[in-house]
């Protein structure tokens, strides 16, 4: 088995998984990025220097295309998987009411259900190569606090960071780090969204208008080197996601006054 540790990266072709295996790779680590977009994650390794890299397309939904995915990343690695990034998301807002069926669904399939799959897929790999292998599962400020507009997305990243104080317990004989990284509002192709098929108002211009910060994607790249070699359970990044993380802990009646008096979204 080779001794140069690797991270699979789901959703690497672009925002934070494209941040995220810049980051490692620098470091020093095998990486690999998984995607639905060919030309996103071709722009990803084109990025990254030397040949300690590999992708795959992977539609997270698909159970069987998972060990498919893992099998070939481990080969190509030397054998071995020491992280999984369970990244890939898609962003869903609006009233619950104006929602098709097939955007719920479709939510809740690459957002939660896809990071039970993954977890479940790499388990074995992760297993072999502790301790100090390390789940990452990316959640949300809209994880913390269930706001207006937003009840199936914050019912998929409330799930993801459920699943991951599970598996901390789960896996804690095994020597595998089981982490979610929470961040606010980041700069990523994701704002560029309207969030249902309703909108045509892009999440961007929703976050501006409500005056609330936007943060730079490498932040959440450092938060997952942090909790691949950390020991905390949750990463909250960004402005956004740390108060609203202290205000659910200390002053849950003001936040939720606050969030029943307000439409404004929480979410990266």
């Amino acid at each position: 088995m080779s001794q140069q540790r690797s991270i699979f990266i789901t959703g690497g072709g672009s925002g934070i998984g494209r941040a995220a295996a810049l980051h490692f790779a620098k470091a020093g680590w095998f990486v690999g990025v998984a995607d639905i977009s060919e030309d996103g994650m071709a722009e990803t390794l084109a990025q990254v220097a030397g040949s300690a890299k590999w992708s795959g397309r992977l539609d997270v939904r698909d159970r069987a295309a998972w060990d498919s995915a893992l099998a070939s990343f481990a080969a190509a690695a030397g054998g071995r998987i020491d992280v999984l990034v369970n990244n890939a998301g898609i962003g869903t807002g609006g009233s619950l009411s104006e929602l098709d069926p097939e955007e719920i669904d479709r939510c809740l399939d690459i957002n939660l259900k896809g990071v039970l799959y993954g977890a479940q897929a790499a388990y074995p790999y992760l297993k072999a190569a502790g301790p100090g292998s390390a789940l990452v599962n990316i959640a949300s400020a809209a994880g913390i606090a269930g706001s207006a507009g937003m009840s199936v997305y914050c019912a998929t990243k409330f799930g993801v960071r459920a699943v991951s104080e599970s598996l901390d317990a789960e896996w804690a004989a095994d020597g595998i780090t089981v982490a979610s990284v929470c961040p606010g509002f980041i700069e990523t192709p994701l704002l560029n969204g309207t969030g249902n098929r309703k909108s045509n108002i892009a999440i961007r211009d929703n976050v501006r208008a409500a005056g609330l910060e936007i943060t730079p994607v490498e932040r959440v790249a450092e938060a997952i080197w942090d909790a691949v070699h950390g020991s905390k359970l949750d990463y909250f990044v960004g402005a956004t996601a740390k108060r609203m993380a202290f205000a659910k802990r200390w002053m849950p009646g003001k936040v939720r006054k606050q969030l029943r008096g307000s439409s404004r979204p929480l979410g990266r």
